[in-house]
């Protein structure tokens, strides 16, 4: 049984009222690029004895979910660090729990993890202390979502794609393109599901950016007012043919099998418990390629137990660790030698590991700046704070 993000996703606003400009500012508390100042743990000491971690659900998997599944215990054992685990329900609680600085290490999801580093709530990660790190796929270190000019802020966990899915046996001819969600006249009209977080907003600009070249978007995290206009008319001209928005893939599974969703935004692991359930379905990566998402290990900037936070760190990254993680999740590991390992040896091959082609029209979640990530300076960037208020807007209109 996989578990991946169980819980419905929520919009809370309040979460992210943090307006994330980039814009830099003087003295010594901020660096150029506006990121709080906040020193990265220069040698690893004794373990502290335990460690507070923020994850999704099945990445932190001590056997109680099923004895089989366990990458923890050992870990336990080894370095004499327990781990207390509290479950995220969803990116924007994730972002709350960890302005608490009750927890040391987040899983962060891209729509996550920059609001925590321009937040000053999470640190610089020395990657020197983590000896695993080398072993990551280079193209999932220092991105965007995961580093700040130049400087690592986490370790890679693994990566999955945002596919369409279809009932085969019912939606005659195959699709190919993201226009068979938006095609207002789809004869598959109330089968047609979404997902639902406002970083869906960025699957509307991927398609705009393909589609429409005239609005200019070259990045769909980078959205100046009138291509997030663009965007969200998308989305409103979409709503129409919406059986259900999902953020319970357990419940897009169940969709797919009825047959009350035929058509939609989809993760290969649903593909997959689908099929197994003997559903006709296949999921493509359409020709405008896709959004997807690379988690992060995070280390709190207030974490009262840093090194035992460190050892979490290398061990997650682990091939053992990682091969057992991904597999059971439902995701491509980000550890080059855990392929080796994994129970089903075409699990890499399924999720597409190490296929470098197949990831360069993948675009990882991130999370919007009024900075503008694509690069532009002579024009503000809508922020993910109203991201979030206009995606909140059209789920209640």
């Amino acid at each position: 049984m996989h578990h991946k993000r169980l819980f419905k996703v929520g919009i809370v606003v309040s979460a992210m009222a943090l307006v994330l400009s980039g814009c830099g500012s003087s003295g010594d508390s901020a660096s150029s690029s506006g990121v709080p100042k906040v020193d990265m743990l220069k040698s690893l000491g004794t373990g502290e004895g335990q460690v507070n971690v923020v994850a999704w659900a099945g990445y932190v998997e001590n056997g109680s979910t099923d004895p089989k599944v366990d990458w923890v215990t050992g870990f336990e054992k080894e370095t004499g660090c327990k781990v207390n685990v509290k479950v995220g329900a969803s990116s924007d609680d994730m972002v709350a729990l960890m302005k608490t600085g009750e927890y040391d290490v987040v899983s962060a999801s891209g729509d996550a993890s920059l609001r925590l580093i321009y937040g000053g709530d999470v640190a610089p990660v020395n990657t020197d202390l983590i000896p695993n790190y080398v072993d990551i796929f280079e193209n999932l270190k220092m991105q965007p979502w995961n580093s700040v000019d130049g400087v690592a802020y986490g370790v890679p966990h693994g990566r999955g794609a945002n596919l369409l899915a279809y009932r085969t046996d019912i939606v005659k001819p195959a699709p190919t393109s993201w226009g068979a969600v938006f095609d207002a006249n789809s004869p598959y009209k109330g089968k047609i599901t979404a997902y639902d977080s406002p970083i869906y907003i960025a699957d509307a600009a991927l398609y705009l950016m393909k589609t429409k070249p005239e609005l200019g978007i070259t990045y769909p995290y980078a959205l100046d007012q009138t291509q997030f206009d663009a965007a969200m008319e998308l989305l409103k001209q979409q709503k129409p043919l919406i059986s259900e928005y999902w953020g319970d893939y357990l419940k897009h599974v169940a969709g797919l099998k009825a047959g009350t969703t035929v058509l939609g935004t989809t993760w290969q692991v649903n593909i997959n418990l689908a099929k197994g359930e003997g559903t006709k379905v296949e999921g493509i990566k359409p020709v405008e390629g896709s959004t997807g998402w690379s988690d992060t290990w995070m280390i709190s900037s207030q974490a009262k137990n840093p090194n035992c936070a460190y050892m979490w760190m290398n061990h997650i990254a682990s091939p053992q660790a990682n091969a057992a993680v991904a597999e059971w999740f439902g995701e491509a590991p980000s550890n080059a030698k855990s392929c080796e390992l994994t129970a089903d040896k075409n699990h890499c091959a399924t999720f597409h590991a190490s296929d470098d082609a197949y990831w360069q029209d993948v675009y990882y979640w991130n999370t919007a700046t009024e900075k503008c990530l694509d690069g532009r300076t002579d024009v503000k960037c809508v922020p993910y704070s109203e991201w979030a208020t206009a995606w909140s807007s059209l789920r209640n209109s």
